[in-house]
């Protein structure tokens, strides 16, 4: 479907017009700030005055560079604020925090990301007594009889890491919703393409370090949701960023703010990439993943649920059945091709390549990783832009040939057509 462009929305929050006026919003270094009149102070330090009201108190409480950057983020995913925080799984752990107390539940997708899934599955339960139940989060049956009376959050990613299973998110708003639950969407993946908020979800978290940032420089978060809810995340008696003290730096928020306007052109293109080049691995008929294709099992929910304008993503994966073959393909498509890059994370204008069995998703046991269809040959591909297509896909074609993968393949189907 065509959907408005939401950076639109938010261009006017990154200007100070007038005669002084910068093109660019500017940097607050300042730790502490100063207050006109002493009741001020006081005022602040009970909730009564804050940002939205011109007053600020401290750096680790709210910056005007970071909360300006908040603003933009809200904007962009169509909530009421956001902040942003130092890093993902800060803003990870400080929403889950902010939702759910000793002895509640979580009930979470069994394919996630590993550090998140480290923190639900071992962390929480060991030191605050949040116990999460994981799931297939596609099993819309399995999803709803795991949700009980306790179970206080819902939380999944929008497109799954690394398996690119996509949620439907309306369908599991209804059954938090259903529940008395919240439904918490880690958009990381698919930024600009889905927007959890418009489609039902309570709470959206980014890791900024990846495609909003787009350079691979800066580690960043970011929580979107209600004013209430970002408001209780920076209470000074019980809200979990204000205490646990995940600040985002101004000069970092500055700097992600001079990439967000680019950030749908970017995204457009790494959707092209990894489009182009999964239609083409398919055609070989190599196990490959992507949303954009017509065998991906979720294609047509993404279709009616994204904006399409910006692609299907910008990460593909394709299973060669072992780690050992993984290996090679990455080692020569980084070491004799310059295909890409051997390294986690993703979103980097260039290409980059890891095996997520035994990195990313490494904290999953083998039973489970299994149980979450991520095999030991996954190797999962976030398509960068540089380069030519074509040129890109020689280096990748030749990779797959010197390893012997399109050859295996090959062989594999003509006996198939044979017999």
């Amino acid at each position: 479907m065509s959907k408005r462009n939401p950076i639109e929305d938010l261009a006017h929050l990154r200007h100070e017009f007038g005669e002084h006026g910068g093109v660019n919003m500017s940097i607050e270094a300042s730790t502490t700030f100063t207050v006109m009149d002493p009741e001020t102070m006081p005022e602040m330090f009970a909730g009564r005055k804050g940002p939205d009201k011109g007053c600020y108190l401290y750096g680790r409480h709210f910056n005007p560079t970071v909360h300006n950057l908040g603003r933009q983020l809200a904007a962009m995913e169509g909530t009421e604020a956001a902040y942003c925080t130092a890093s993902g799984m800060a803003a990870i752990s400080g929403a889950v925090l902010g939702v759910c107390e000793s002895g509640d539940e979580i009930v979470a997708s069994n394919a996630i990301y590993g550090g998140s899934y480290a923190l639900l599955h071992d962390f929480l339960p060991a030191k605050t007594g949040i116990k999460t139940t994981f799931v297939d989060i596609t099993d819309l049956d399995a999803v709803a009889e795991a949700v009980t009376d306790k179970t206080r959050l819902l939380l999944t990613e929008s497109v799954s890491n690394p398996t690119l299973r996509v949620a439907n998110i309306p369908a599991l708003a209804q059954i938090a919703h259903g529940k008395d639950a919240r439904l918490m969407v880690d958009n990381t993946f698919s930024p600009l393409i889905l927007r959890p908020a418009e489609l039902g979800a309570d709470i959206v978290v980014h890791s900024i370090t990846k495609f909003i940032s787009g350079s691979s420089d800066v580690i960043a978060g970011a929580v979107c949701g209600t004013e209430e809810f970002i408001g209780g995340l920076m209470d000074l008696h019980m809200g979990p960023l204000m205490l646990l003290g995940p600040t985002m730096d101004p000069g970092i928020a500055s700097s992600v703010s001079l990439r967000i306007p680019h950030l749908p052109l970017r995204m457009a293109e790494h959707g092209k990439r990894a489009f182009e080049l999964s239609k083409r691995l398919d055609a070989l008929g190599l196990t490959v993943t992507y949303p954009g294709l017509e065998n991906h099992p979720d294609h047509e929910l993404f279709n009616t649920l994204r904006s399409a304008e910006y692609g299907y993503g910008g990460v593909f994966t394709i299973d060669v059945a072992d780690a050992e073959t993984a290996n090679d393909l990455m080692s020569r498509l980084q070491n004799e091709q310059r295909f890409g890059y051997l390294a986690v994370s993703l979103g980097y204008f260039d290409t980059l390549m890891s095996c997520s069995g035994s990195s990313t998703s490494s904290e999953l046991s083998e039973e489970e990783q299994e149980s979450a269809g991520i095999s030991p040959g996954l190797v999962r591909v976030s398509a960068g832009y540089t380069g030519t297509l074509e040129q890109r896909w020689a280096q990748l074609l030749a990779a797959l040939n010197d390893t012997g993968i399109v050859d295996a393949y090959r062989t594999a189907e003509n006996e198939i057509r044979s017999a």
